[in-house]
């Protein structure tokens, strides 16, 4: 073998070698592209994808969808190919993967916390739908976590709502605190909670802490939750977990509550966090979303006021509508059929 024929070899098989490693060695980042759309004014499997009972309901016309973004799974990886490939196709973003999953948190954990943020956005879009027709809800403190080796665990249960601490009436969670500071350490407590509908009478038994020997604690978190009369259920695909689809919920529940028919025979998308206030907040991915909304025949797309920075070149086939605030949206979709109003509704732009 000539000296020649020897570096070519060995060249040729540091190539492949090199090849080899960039094709299969993955890289910290993930990919988001466009996903799929959830019209959530159907059926599916003879199911409503919302149901309301115990308030009425009206014909909607259109179709109003929520719209997802496909990400590199938790337990998945890229190489370096597919991190470049997925760099320069349009409606394409790559992230560090430390910007989309916590660093050392197991696929099952990050799961469990995709559907828990589901499940709010859910309950925080009724309150926000409730509120936006006219129907009656009730706020009250209520029971957010619950310390596993503090006095309450086994006791009291996240979701428990607080109507009352000792002899004192609480409505708000500043005032379940204030109760509790009212007792002395070593005290029993007696809660009236409402659990699951059923009213009870549980007894806890305050401690102290290393820190503050002389302040009574019960080892609970407090939120705010709500009663009302209506119940509402949802049957989406489990797979699908995030806060993003508050806003789409909240109209789509709108739009059955109310006899104004917001969807109008259109095909209506969009994306947005809903607090059970009726604020629109921030999400990730509006690119992404735009473009499986435009994909999936949408003409208008509802997104928060925030995203609007993120917004690159639209589809001139699909029109914006920024929003702060769910009565805006509803606002905005009861005036694109009038043609004075429907030219003032503000985009990105």
């Amino acid at each position: 073998m000539t000296r020649q024929t020897w570096t070519a070899t060995v060249s040729a098989v540091l190539f492949v070698v090199l090849a080899a490693v960039i094709a299969l060695v993955p890289v910290p980042y993930v990919a988001w592209s466009p996903g799929g759309t959830h019209d959530l004014l159907a059926r599916n499997d003879d199911r409503a994808v919302i149901t309301v009972t115990g308030a009425p309901t009206y014909p909607t016309t259109g179709r109003i969808l929520m719209t997802t973004v496909a990400v590199t799974a938790p337990d998945s990886s890229l190489s370096l190919p597919e991190v470049l490939f997925s760099y320069w196709l349009p409606s394409r973003e790559v992230l560090p993967r430390a910007a989309v999953y916590r660093v050392g948190e197991s696929p099952a954990g990050i799961s469990e916390g995709e559907t828990r943020l589901m499940a709010d956005s859910q309950s925080d879009a009724v309150v926000a739908a409730l509120r936006e027709s006219g129907i009656q809800v009730f706020p009250w403190p209520m029971v957010e976590s619950v310390t596993s080796s503090g006095p309450s665990n086994g006791i009291l249960e996240p979701g428990d709502l607080i109507n009352a601490v000792g002899d004192v009436t609480t409505t708000s969670v500043q005032a379940v605190e204030a109760a509790i500071l009212s007792f002395h350490v070593g005290e029993t407590v007696k809660f009236k909670i409402v659990r699951n509908g059923k009213e009870m009478q549980p007894m806890v038994t305050t401690r102290a802490t290393a820190a503050e020997p002389d302040k009574p604690i019960v080892g609970i978190t407090l939120t705010t939750g709500y009663t009302y009369k209506p119940s509402v259920t949802f049957a989406l695909d489990p797979s699908v977990g995030g806060s993003s689809a508050g806003l789409m919920f909240g109209l789509a529940l709108t739009d059955m509550l109310t006899d104004s028919d917001l969807s109008a025979g259109r095909v209506i998308a969009g994306t947005g966090a809903l607090a059970a206030d009726g604020k629109v907040g921030r999400i990730g991915g509006v690119q992404e979303k735009i473009a499986a909304a435009t994909r999936d025949g949408a003409t208008v797309f509802l997104l928060p006021k925030d995203n609007c920075a993120d917004v690159g070149s639209t589809p001139p086939a699909i029109r914006l509508i920024a929003v702060e605030t769910l009565s805006e949206a509803v606002d905005a979709l009861a005036g694109l059929d009038d043609p004075q109003s429907g030219s003032s509704i503000a985009g990105c732009g």
